[in-house]
């Protein structure tokens, strides 16, 4: 009986399926998948084709129920659906091998009966992994726009206050508070850019151009003054090689630094000092804001993760800029690192790479 060979042989199946999953090429291996994944699949294989060999009525949906039961812990496990597919498949792949490899008096019937449980488990599998994947999104996305409508009514009323007190002529405009009229109108520029690249990425949509560094730098460092006059802060902006160049969409990278540069402008002190930078090195572009943050806790986490920790005393925002970055940045085929600077400050780095032209070839160290 086949699930009399699967009990006897669990061990080798196990290991020769880890295997087939180790090796393949895609999708990639998630954590815990050969060591929770297929050992939970087997059982549940297992005791369905035990149950259907034996004369006592038998529910035909029981593998499907079992199935969907394991597609929640899978995606618990943190499974992607196709890893759940090509697992079932692996399992399934060496079964058969292995019983062919070792003669098995295996009835065709039981090969009808495991390829039909494992077309169940798939679908059963698959759907409930559908299913609570998009629960989890749909309530991630709830409290998104929660927050950002949050963001936008509370920097419009700032700035509403802050208009109503300019119109009354009981203040001078380039005061306190036209400065606070000015840095809201900028912050609700930075939620609406920043909702439009989340837009943007979500859908998958790219308008790539060829820009040159230098422009691209000139004029991020326009909008980065504006915020740095703002927060009385000193903005630098290194001298960048104009023969560099870049494939990119202007709007998404843009932004990702733009999310940089206003990160280090909240969490450096008035009077301090933030620095942008853009050089290459080894055919790569390497866009850096250092800024006077103090230096990085010991104890900080993931600064990228959505409405994850952040650094300083400034809580505004919804954390939401920096993981927005990293998406945009891998997105051009790059990654963001932090180099941190204990009692100074922090260095973000964004790493993309040059547009491939002789000049760049060139100008790279």
């Amino acid at each position: 009986m086949l699930y009399e060979f699967i009990d006897l042989n669990r061990d080798l199946i196990i290991s020769r399926t880890r295997d087939r999953v180790r090796s393949r090429p895609w999708p990639s291996v998630a954590p815990g998948e050969v060591e929770h994944g297929v050992p939970l699949f087997l059982t549940q294989l297992s005791e369905t084709l035990r149950l259907e060999a034996t004369s006592a009525p038998f529910p035909t949906d029981a593998i499907g129920a079992a199935a969907t039961r394991h597609g929640g812990d899978l995606l618990r496990l943190g499974f992607t659906v196709s890893q759940v597919v090509h697992d079932y498949g692996d399992i399934c792949q060496t079964i058969t091998a292995l019983a062919i490899e070792q003669r098995a008096p295996i009835a065709v019937e039981e090969f009808h009966t495991l390829n039909r449980c494992l077309d169940t488990a798939i679908a059963e599998a698959v759907t409930e992994h559908a299913r609570l994947t998009a629960e989890a999104r749909s309530a991630e996305e709830i409290e998104r726009l929660g927050h950002a409508a949050h963001e936008l009514r509370d920097t419009l009323n700032t700035a509403i206050l802050a208009f109503h007190t300019l119109k009354r002529g009981a203040v001078a405009v380039n005061g306190s508070t036209g400065a606070i009229l000015g840095q809201s109108l900028m912050n609700l520029r930075e939620v609406i850019d920043r909702a439009l690249s989340e837009v943007r990425l979500e859908a998958g949509t790219q308008t790539r151009a060829r820009l040159s560094v230098v422009t691209f730098i000139d004029e991020i460092a326009a909008s980065g003054m504006l915020h740095s006059e703002y927060r009385q802060i000193q903005f630098a902006v290194d001298a960048v090689d104009p023969a560099l160049s870049i494939d990119a969409d202007p709007q998404l990278l843009g932004s990702a630094v733009m999310n940089l540069l206003h990160n280090a402008f909240k969490n450096t002190r008035p009077g301090g000092r933030v620095v942008l930078r853009a050089r290459a090195e080894h055919g790569r572009l390497l866009i850096e804001t250092e800024d006077e943050c103090g230096g990085m806790p010991p104890s900080k986490g993931d600064l990228f993760q959505k409405f994850g920790d952040r650094r300083g005393s400034d809580r505004s925002g919804l954390g939401l800029g920096l993981s927005m970055a990293r998406k945009a940045v891998r997105a051009h085929g790059g990654e963001i690192s932090i180099r941190n600077m204990p009692g100074k400050g922090c260095v973000f780095i964004i790493d993309i790479p040059l547009a491939q032209t002789e000049s760049t070839s060139q100008a790279v160290s």
